[in-house]
């Protein structure tokens, strides 16, 4: 993705020091760009714990950077293995609901157990590998996405096809590229008239602060609405179709995605809106086999749903508090969306319906897990 016309990843080794990770603070966009260095995976767990960075494949990437800087301490330890064990332990703590967090930590704590004479060099290779690989694999689903809207603007013989979008599958929620938005991205560069419509998703606001900012970056057309719109427009026809990511789907097609996901499948389907989910297989958890019983929900700090962030006319980032002082409040960060509400899966081998079959189909390495 650039940035004021420089290309940027969102998590990256320093080239002066490869021992400091370089991320960039997602707390303060859109209106302060500032690159923060992780110097030790304590900080990794403070940065992925608190949102400094934030989404499936970021963190999971995230997680396995941590472990690098891990095993940077561990080899001045009597027992490195024990040492990176705790710390990968740890890191998988932070966020409970994102699988790409633990796979990635259990990618790590394998490898390194079967590489322990050279812990810090096959730790950083792999951490990288994982990177690349997150990447990859959305450049791939922006390909994939892409067949689609191609074929929904074809539809509409050229006329400008509006998508809505729920919190932020970008590039900012992985290493590159992005997951909903990656197939958007090559659809405006190849001409295709797109327009989004960006949910605000509170109460953290993503897609206001996020997902609009990176549209913006990009060129996009896009229009911020409130998290209650989507139904309405697509009462009025004027949704083409809404294209959302995932933090963990369950091999039976159910997925997890920010809370108010649930709400947008059922409105699109009651309006006969095609609704995907795009992610990498890093997402699939083949040990569930039914996401709303079996995905643990992640419930956060009841602040974020009383205070709200954002620029004062001094151009000061400030926080204030928008409900009654001493009103209790509630704050579940993920909701489930069944998968007879999603049309199609996108992943980086291809477009499946959302049932363990066809996921296994373009996956059969899983079968047996």
């Amino acid at each position: 993705m650039n940035i004021q016309g420089k290309a940027y990843r969102t998590i990256w080794l320093d080239d002066k020091d490869n021992q400091v990770v370089k991320i960039i603070d997602q707390r303060l966009l859109p209106h302060q760009f500032i690159i923060r260095d992780i110097q030790s995976w304590e900080e990794m767990a403070i940065a992925i714990q608190e949102m400094w960075l934030r989404g499936a494949g970021l963190i999971g990437a995230a997680a396995a950077y941590g472990i690098y800087l891990a095993s940077v301490k561990a080899v001045e330890t009597e027992n490195p293995i024990e040492y990176i064990t705790h710390a990968a332990h740890q890191l998988e703590q932070t966020r409970p609901t994102a699988v790409n967090l633990q796979t990635a930590s259990r990618r790590m704590l394998h490898h390194l157990q079967l590489h322990s004479q050279n812990l810090i060099s096959e730790a950083k290779t792999m951490a990288e590998s994982i990177a690349n690989e997150d990447a990859l694999s959305c450049k791939a689903i922006g390909e994939h996405g892409l067949k689609i809207i191609q074929e929904l603007s074809r539809k509409k013989e050229g006329k400008t096809l509006n998508i809505l979008t729920h919190c932020n599958a970008g590039w900012l929620a992985f290493v590159d590229y992005g997951s909903a938005l990656a197939p958007v991205y090559l659809a405006h560069n190849s001409g295709i008239k797109v327009h989004v419509w960006v949910d605000e998703t509170r109460p953290r606001n993503q897609g206001a602060r996020l997902t609009a900012w990176e549209l913006t970056e990009h060129g996009v057309p896009h229009t911020i609405i409130a998290d209650n719109t989507g139904g309405h427009l697509m009462q009025n026809q004027l949704v083409d179709m809404v294209i959302v990511g995932s933090d963990r789907c369950a091999r039976n097609g159910d997925v997890a995605n920010k809370i108010g996901t649930y709400l947008k499948a059922l409105a699109a389907k009651d309006n006969q809106i095609p609704f995907f989910v795009a992610l990498p297989s890093s997402t699939i958890d083949w040990e569930i086999s039914d996401g709303l019983s079996q995905i643990p929900i992640e419930e956060r700090d009841a602040s974020e749903v009383k205070y709200m962030s954002g620029q004062n006319s001094h151009g000061e980032i400030e926080e204030i508090l928008v409900t009654p002082q001493d009103s209790p409040a509630k704050n579940y960060g993920f909701d489930i969306t069944p998968a007879r509400l999603i049309s199609g899966i996108i992943t980086e081998r291809g477009v499946c319906d959302a049932n363990e079959t066809a996921l296994l189909n373009l996956f059969p390495e899983n079968k047996n897990v």
